[in-house]
């Protein structure tokens, strides 16, 4: 079966400007054109559309993209060069995933200590707050905090002011405390 440019852009839930921009781009060598210079879409240049979006899709520049397909097109002799593109994306994807797991673990404190806030009617209780309290994945987010208390409570001292900020419990300035 022949798809054109809106046919091919719907089954791939694209916007069919992308794949013109593809084309423009050098992308798109394997596909036929009619007499009047329409593009042909097949079936198998299915693979090859899933495989420019899937690249994509997980951060690699078009530039690198038309590298990986001209390495394709030019056979085996290429393959080194392929398995090695092919190797350093999964590496860059790999790492972003590892941010991303990271951003959430702290999406995730975020979303108990206000859970916790709203329970207890206050932002401020982690001024209090005991290990007890806290869900141990969650420790680390307090242990600077809690160091600081029991140092004090030795000393018999004043404990420093804490703020929780982003991944951490903070000293702050007790004249500048803000809840976030």
């Amino acid at each position: 079966m022949v798809y054109t440019v809106g046919e091919i852009a719907k089954k791939m839930n694209v916007a069919a400007s992308t794949i013109r921009y593809y084309d423009k781009e050098g992308l798109l060598p394997f596909v036929e054109r009619s007499e009047g210079g329409i593009r042909m879409f097949r079936d198998e240049d299915m693979e090859w559309l899933l495989i420019i979006d899937c690249l994509k899709n997980t951060g690699m520049p078009i530039k690198e993209i038309k590298h990986f397909i001209d390495c394709c097109v030019e056979g085996d002799s290429r393959i080194d060069d392929r398995l090695h593109i092919i190797r350093n994306q999964r590496d860059r994807v790999i790492k972003e995933i590892e941010n991303l797991k990271k951003r959430l673990e702290m999406l995730n404190f975020k979303t108990w200590y206000y859970e916790e806030a709203q329970r207890r009617g206050t932002a401020l209780f982690y001024k209090t707050v005991t290990p007890e309290e806290v869900p141990k994945k969650y420790h680390s987010y307090f242990e600077k905090k809690w160091k600081e208390d029991t140092k004090a409570a030795k000393t018999g001292t004043k404990p420093k002011q804490f703020r929780v900020i982003g991944q951490k419990v903070c000293v702050t300035n007790p004249n500048k405390l803000e809840n976030l």
